[in-house]
């Protein structure tokens, strides 16, 4: 591969794109809506939430110096992110309570990055965050998942008109940020039934001696705000 298609990949890669129209972002709303309100829908894409969940948890825990042992994702949508390193303290904290609140601080950036025309850079990164969580799964099914998630990004990426892009972008985008609000609210029912003894916000509990309700309200208000925010971003008011 020569310089000047290097450069030129560069130079799609960090250059700006023409925002597509106001329908075509309301549309891809609506088309994420509908990928996450049915419950028949959500069963599916729900897997696409507990990447980001699952990689939110990885994330944040490489960058307070823990050692990251693996990544499982589950047919059932659960998931699990394996750290080693001191078991209480800030890292420990900001570990556990990056996971639900991950999926829709990941729509806010992208929806940071579409609403200055980076369509291009949302792609590619997406794509690169996908491959780095790729070599952190540890079984089948995960493999399986974040490869055919990784799989339309490049396809989309690579083989389709800036239109495409662009509302696969939008889409993408939209699904993050009202994806992330419904995990809350369903551990909250959980919790309600007295299930999910175990979950994220009671383990901040144990860790910090701040009510697992306090957490869950902190997780809620991210993920709204996150909503909101992004969406104004996206439809530019």
């Amino acid at each position: 591969m020569d310089t000047g298609h290097l450069t030129g990949i560069w130079d799609r890669v960090v250059g700006t794109q023409p925002a597509p129209s106001l329908w075509l972002v309301i549309a891809t709303a609506v088309l994420a809506l509908g990928a996450v309100v049915p419950r028949t829908a959500w069963r599916l894409s729900r897997n696409a939430v507990t990447i980001a969940h699952e990689g939110g948890h990885g994330l944040i825990a490489l960058v307070t110096g823990r050692r990251l042992e693996g990544i499982r994702l589950h047919s059932d949508t659960s998931g699990l992110t394996v750290s080693r390193g001191k078991p209480t303290g800030l890292g420990m904290v900001l570990t556990a309570a990056a996971g639900y609140i991950a999926p829709s601080l990941l729509g806010l950036a992208g929806a940071a990055l579409l609403a200055a025309g980076h369509i291009t850079a949302l792609l590619w990164g997406a794509t690169a965050l996908l491959l780095v969580m790729l070599v952190m799964i540890r079984n089948a099914y995960g493999v399986l998942t974040v490869v055919l998630t990784g799989t339309a990004f490049v396809l989309v990426s690579w083989l389709t008109a800036a239109e495409v892009q662009a509302a696969f972008g939008y889409a993408v985008v939209w699904f993050l940020l009202l994806g992330g609000v419904r995990p809350p609210f369903e551990l909250q029912g959980k919790r309600r039934r007295g299930g999910a003894g175990d979950s994220d916000p009671d383990q901040l509990a144990r860790l910090t001696n701040v009510p697992a309700a306090v957490w869950l309200g902190l997780f809620h208000v991210v993920t709204l705000c996150s909503l909101i925010g992004g969406g104004r971003w996206l439809l530019g008011v």
